[in-house]
């Protein structure tokens, strides 16, 4: 979509990127000359996902490489150790693509107080980590930036099942129209995307197991009739952080193929459950460090 040399010399952080979606959108960066920092919780995750980007990609004037470091996001002693070690490998960072979520489906009375807590952490306090770790150095260098957040059509709509999630994201939403007048002025533009369905092997498990898909088949629920596809997520997440888009600042592009228009919530189907339905589901879902 984009012209090859369209991020040379610039530097990307994405967070969650060493699977899914995060690892999708930082392959596309990479291809178009951006070097990337990819961070995550998984340091065998992320090694390998860095090792396998490289190798793939081809490197331009000397950019295209890959900096993986593990980095909790809802630690901001290890956020602004992550920062200073892209600093520290490229001399700067251009953008940051806050991606790192948590969620799962479940009835909210049946959540624990750490479940809940987790979800938000991750999401909300994640996000506002690394936007403020990152947005105060940009000021104070005076350095023209883009971030991008990731967040969900039910971040304004709210969504049955999914309750910390929707929360936080809703945050998320808020925290990027707020910073896009706020920090306007340092030429430090903020946008977001909502995804649809997305098919990725982790969300996709926690999110529509089995029992549920039927339910939240996309061709059922989405007008278009299929789920979406990385590479259409992934050009629209670089025209955004790219100078193409230098005049959208606020704003909140929808990718879903009209799902929320058709009914709004994606998990408000779940519904449809029984108890036993959800008993099933939650002794398949392993709980995960």
């Amino acid at each position: 979509m984009l012209p090859p040399l369209t991020f040379s010399s610039r530097t990307v952080l994405l967070t969650g990127a060493g699977t899914g979606l995060g690892r999708s959108m930082a392959e596309g960066l990479l291809k178009l000359g951006a070097s990337v920092v990819i961070c995550g919780r998984r340091g065998d995750v992320l090694d390998k996902a860095a090792a396998e980007m490289e190798k793939a990609a081809v490197a331009v004037d000397g950019h295209g490489a890959v900096l993986a470091k593990t980095c909790d996001v809802r630690e901001p002693t290890q956020v602004e150790a992550l920062i200073a070690a892209a600093y520290e490998r490229f001399g700067k960072v251009d953008a940051l693509v806050n991606n790192a979520a948590g969620n799962f489906i479940c009835p909210t009375e049946r959540l624990s107080y750490n479940a809940f807590n987790s979800v938000v952490d991750i999401v909300l306090r994640g996000t506002a980590n690394c936007t403020l770790a990152l947005g105060r150095r940009w000021i104070a260098d005076k350095q023209p930036a883009a971030i991008l957040n990731i967040v969900t059509t039910y971040a304004w709509t709210g969504s049955g099942y999914v309750v910390p999630s929707a929360c936080a994201k809703a945050g998320v939403l808020a925290m990027t129209r707020s910073l896009a007048v706020e920090w306007g002025r340092h030429k430090i533009r903020v946008n977001a995307i909502a995804p649809g369905p997305f098919p990725t092997a982790g969300a996709w498990s926690r999110l529509i197991p089995p029992p549920v898909e039927k339910l939240l088949d996309p061709a059922r629920t989405v007008p278009l009739g299929r789920a979406g596809e990385h590479a259409e997520l992934v050009n629209l997440a670089c025209y955004l952080l790219s100078d193409y888009s230098a005049f959208i600042n606020g704003e909140c592009v929808v990718i879903d193929g009209g799902q929320w228009l058709k009914g709004a919530g994606q998990f408000s189907a779940l519904g449809e459950l029984s108890p036993s339905d959800w008993d099933a589901i939650q002794a398949q879902m392993k709980p995960r460090k």
